[in-house]
Order: C-alpha cells, then structure tokens, then sequence
C-alpha cells in the first residue's frame, strides 16, 4: 500500500513531482552539461520562479549547494572573521552554532529551553547608536559580524515569526543576518531588502527528493568574503562564495550540481506561483490550526510547544501519553507515517510535518488515525 509522508523531510513529494520527472526523461535532463545552454536555461527559470515566490530583490543571488547543512559552514567562512552571535533552542540551531566553533570563531549565545522560542522584544533595539532600557533584554555585541537566527527550529516545532526577524534585522542593520528557514519556506515571510542571507534544503516543504541546498545571499554578504579572501582568510574554494556568485552571473555553477533537482525546484517553484504564496500560507494556518486544536482538545496528546506564537505552522510536535513507536506503527497501518520526536524525545513526541504537498481532507484523515483507540 501506498504511504501518506507526515515527516519532517524528507516528506512527502509534491503532487506534481511525478509528472514533472516524467517530462525531464523525456527531455533527457540527466544528461546535459552544466556548461550548456539548456542548463543555463534551467538555472535562470528556477531563480526566476523562486524569485517571484519569495519575494527576493535584485541584489541578492539564489546559489546551489549540496545541502542546507552545507551552507551553515560556507556563511561562517565567507561572512565572519572573527565574531557570530546564535539564537539556541533545539538540535539544528545548535549545530549552526557548533559549525561556528568548529571553523575557530568567536561565538556569542543566546539559548532558551526545548519547546520556546525568540521574539523581537528579547532583544535591545539599538539605532542609530542609541538602546532603550535594557533591562532583561539580550543586547547583540557589537563587535558581532553576522547573526544566525533559525526561523524554524524541526527538531522541536518552534517558530521565530517573520515578523520578529525583520524587527530585529531593522534594530541592527550594521550587522549581517543568516535565516535557517530549513523547513518553513517558502511559508515564511522574510524582508529580503533586510535579510542579507537565507537557506533552504528542498526535501522538506518543497516536496522533492533530498540532495539540494538552496543559499539566498546579498551583495553585503559577497563584499564580505572578498575582504575576507584579501585577507588570506580561508573562504573555501570552489563552493566560496565569490565562486558560486562568479558562476552564477551565467547562471552556472563551479561543478557538476544536481541538475535534477534544480530542473525540479523551478518546476515546483511555478506550480507553488500558479497557486499563489499568500493562499500557500492560508491553507497551511488553517491546517496547523486543525492539528493544534487536536492535539489541545484530544486525550493522550499535548503541544510540546506552549506558547502559541511560538508554534510552527510546518511542523507540528506533539507530546504523547501513548508510547510514539506503538502510535507510528498503529498509525502506518492506516497508510501515514509521521515522524519521531528528535533525539531524546524520541519515545515521548510525534512531529508532523504540514507542508504544501498534503491537503486539509489528508490531515483530517491523519487526525483521524490519530485517535485513541
């Protein structure tokens, strides 16, 4: 029997994945050069339709990598010398933080507890060289170069919402941001004219097969790494930013990339525009209402996360009374499979994943699975 995926990547595909596989066998997309115009072709197609979904300005340039996980060590060599700072509240935004520590920087935390999150008011405001009162409020130091914020945390379904990351983006324009926005683009809505940089991996809400990291990234952010390169500091070399942003003013990339999923990205990409963004986000709040509201009013399950602000709308988690193998296996039967509650909690917590690929009428029958038997 075919399986329904509820977990938090890789997930399951978009509905339109298959046919549009189909299409790059018969236009024999596996085998063109990526020094060839009809890749060119395909580069400049995805970046137009994820520009367009996104909202991503001109000054910024839509790089490939192999993975998100990748891009946490390109942005830490490319945009920072010596110093970062790293909001912490759950394993993914932690190892953005250890990546740091790793490549010998200097690296300022802010951490909160499993299951809360980050809002603008946590922070001083700082313009123009003047604070409010900064009482009980965390202050980014200023000899801080860039500034690593995780829009959506997977391993714990805690979100920092758009809203606060802007803010806080305008309180301290002098200082690069990096979004980790792994498994909540395209729902997230970022000020690209602000946010200097931002990624994604595509097997999560994106609907397609992992093996691609997509790197969002300014100007500010390249004239960074050059100064850094001028300096004899170690950038990396052909996945440095300069050579990715080199490359990409052909639409190219240094080497051989996952023509596949790239092809398959723009694909979905306009399928995602032909829907529009702002229905993409309605729909997903309407279906993490209906799994939250589940989960508050059904016995044997509790929100992992309290405060309701701090929800993700992608991933929801959930604590269970009922031991989560038993419940993913009794629920697998029915044709859904949810994910684990991550590391620790992985006998004690659900997560599911709500992304574009699944409708209302799939969560409601997954809630419907879900009840106690």
């Amino acid at each position: 029997m075919s399986q329904l995926y509820f977990t938090p990547g890789p997930a399951e595909l978009y509905p339109t994945v298959a046919q549009h596989i189909q299409t790059a066998l018969a236009e024999q997309v596996g085998s063109i050069s990526h020094r060839s115009a009809a890749f060119r072709k395909i580069y400049q197609h995805t970046d137009e339709q994820l520009r367009a979904l996104l909202n991503i300005p001109s000054s910024h340039a839509i790089l490939f990598t192999g993975s998100a996980t990748e891009i946490w060590e390109r942005v830490i060599q490319n945009c920072v010398e010596f110093e970062s700072f790293h909001c912490v509240n759950g394993s993914f935004s932690q190892k953005f933080y250890d990546t740091a520590n790793d490549l010998k920087k200097f690296t300022h935390l802010f951490e909160k507890p499993l299951g809360q999150g980050f809002d603008y008011d946590d922070f001083v405001k700082v313009t123009d060289g003047t604070t409010e009162d900064t009482s009980g409020k965390v202050k980014i130091p200023d000899y801080v170069e860039l500034v690593g914020l995780t829009a959506n945390e997977t391993s714990t379904g805690v979100q920092m919402r758009g809203v606060d990351i802007n803010k806080l983006k305008r309180s301290y324009r002098s200082k690069l941001f990096c979004v980790d926005m792994v498994s909540s683009a395209p729902y997230h809505s970022l000020d690209f004219e602000e946010v200097d940089s931002a990624f994604f991996s595509v097997q999560k809400s994106f609907g397609l097969p992992a093996g691609l990291g997509v790197w969002i990234v300014n100007e500010k952010c390249l004239a960074k790494a050059e100064s850094l390169k001028a300096k004899d500091n170690v950038i990396g070399s052909y996945h440095s930013l300069p050579s990715l942003w080199k490359n990409y003013k052909n639409f190219e990339t240094p080497e051989t990339p996952n023509v596949w999923n790239i092809y398959l990205l723009g694909k979905v990409a306009e399928d995602m525009n032909r829907v529009g963004i702002e229905t993409i986000r309605r729909e997903t709040d309407a279906k993490a209402k209906k799994i939250y509201d589940f989960l508050e009013k059904t016995e044997g399950y509790e929100p992992y996360v309290k405060n309701p602000d701090h929800r993700s709308p992608t991933v929801a988690v959930a604590n269970t009374i009922e031991s989560s193998k038993e419940l993913i296996e009794r629920i697998k039967k029915e044709g859904m499979i949810v994910g684990s509650g991550y590391g620790k909690a992985k006998d004690s917590q659900i997560r599911i994943a709500n992304f574009p690929a699944v409708s209302m009428e799939q969560v409601e029958r997954l809630l419907q699975a879900m009840k106690p038997v």
